[in-house]
């Protein structure tokens, strides 16, 4: 593999990262920031708010995707007293 692609629009280097967490974080400004090890990206820096709406996304899809298995399925009909 010659190169990898950056994904984020901000980098910082390892040294910076060590040197100071937080402000390696914040220079994304909310955006992932790519950790560069020999120029290359070792691992992104995702803040929390980013991190919790990839999970909410994520979830979503996999909804979408376990209720697009069950289209076209018998519907039973019950009613809450029922249940």
């Amino acid at each position: 593999m010659s190169g990898q692609e950056i994904l984020a629009d901000m980098t910082v280097s390892i040294s910076e990262l060590k040197k100071n967490p937080m402000a390696a974080v914040d220079s994304g400004e909310g955006f992932p920031v790519a950790v560069l090890n020999r120029n290359k990206p070792a691992f992104y820096c995702v803040p929390a708010d980013a991190y919790e709406l990839l999970m909410d996304k994520l979830e979503d899809m996999e909804l979408n995707k376990l209720a697009d298995a069950r289209r076209g399925q018998e519907v039973i009909k019950v009613s809450i007293d029922e249940l």
